[in-house]
């Protein structure tokens, strides 16, 4: 069985992050979703709350999966079984954070490939703290994410 990771924080979850689970989902037999707790960041919902959105936001998905992680992606990989690390690009500012870490990773365990599926178009421009902020501001973001997502900003920010 091909099992892959596409991990993130995923504060929130959103069409964007959506997409390249999709497609990374027809690529291999099993994907998942690793959320990662990333403390440092300082994320607007908690593990748990991230972890929900995402079980939510991917429930029509038969072979994907979500699972909460703290430490380092290839330990996290190896404990899962899986050999491979899906990432999304949208930007060059992306690709080399991206390739920096995949450097490392690969410098961590040489057993586990990355591969990179390209953000179309309409989600090059979207990433969590965009939404945070449009939602922040009383904004609509029902276009960026799943209604269960738009729900729960709704209510961080009703605060």
């Amino acid at each position: 069985m091909k099992r892959a990771l596409t991990p993130g924080t995923f504060d929130p979850i959103t069409s964007g992050h959506l997409d390249i689970i999709t497609r990374a989902a027809a690529l291999v037999d099993e994907v998942v979703v690793a959320v990662a707790a990333s403390q440092r960041k300082k994320p607007l919902f908690s593990l748990e709350e991230r972890v929900e959105l995402a079980r939510q936001s991917t429930k029509h998905l038969p072979n994907v999966r979500v699972e909460p992680f703290d430490g380092l992606l290839v330990d996290f990989a190896s404990r899962m079984e899986a050999t491979v690390v899906v990432k999304g690009l949208r930007a060059i500012t992306d690709f080399e954070y991206e390739f920096q870490m995949t450097a490392l990773n690969y410098e961590l365990d040489r057993e586990i490939e990355t591969i990179f599926i390209m953000s179309p178009p309409q989600h090059m421009y979207l990433s969590s703290s965009i939404v945070r902020e449009i939602a922040s501001l009383g904004g609509d973001v029902d276009q960026f994410v799943t209604p269960c997502v738009s729900k729960a900003l709704q209510a961080k920010f009703a605060k």
